[in-house]
């Protein structure tokens, strides 16, 4: 798959998506967006047919977008990334933006990044907590949704 392919056009640079196969604006969320999407798909192993950007959710009566969700391989969400520009630093209210746009998919991981940090969690629904894990996960080792990985 090739990763950054782009192309001018005016004043505005734009960059080919693989996964949504379409050239879209290389704002410094996108970059960022592109590169989760290659350590994905190149690193962790993510199927890229299994992989959604924007996908659009509902909350209540309010349209929101998640940057990424990962699909299991029955079709079920399994992850949800939040993305965020080079600079921003990643705080709570990235975390709390991940958890809820959760309510809606009640996926088992969020991962938060900028492309320089990366924090993945594991949600335990039974307790309501978010567990830190450790390290991020390949595809294979969150489907297999292992507490040994946190």
């Amino acid at each position: 798959m090739e990763w950054f392919k782009t192309k001018g056009t005016g004043n505005l640079i734009q960059v080919f998506d693989p996964i949504r196969r379409r050239y879209v604006a290389l704002t410094p969320e996108e970059k960022v967006r592109q590169q989760v999407l290659q350590l994905l798909v190149d690193k962790l192993n993510v199927p890229e047919g299994l992989i959604a950007v924007e996908y659009t959710i509902k909350l209540g009566k309010l349209t929101k977008r998640c940057d990424i969700v990962v699909f299991s391989e029955k079709f079920s969400p399994i992850l949800i990334v939040e993305c965020k520009a080079a600079h921003i630093d990643l705080g709570t209210s990235t975390l709390e933006q991940a958890s809820r746009y959760n309510q809606a998919l009640q996926v088992d991981y969020l991962m938060i990044t900028n492309a320089t940090d990366y924090y993945l969690y594991r949600i335990d629904a039974q307790k309501g907590n978010l567990n830190h894990c450790k390290h991020l996960l390949t595809y294979e080792q969150m489907n297999q949704n292992n507490q040994n990985f946190l």
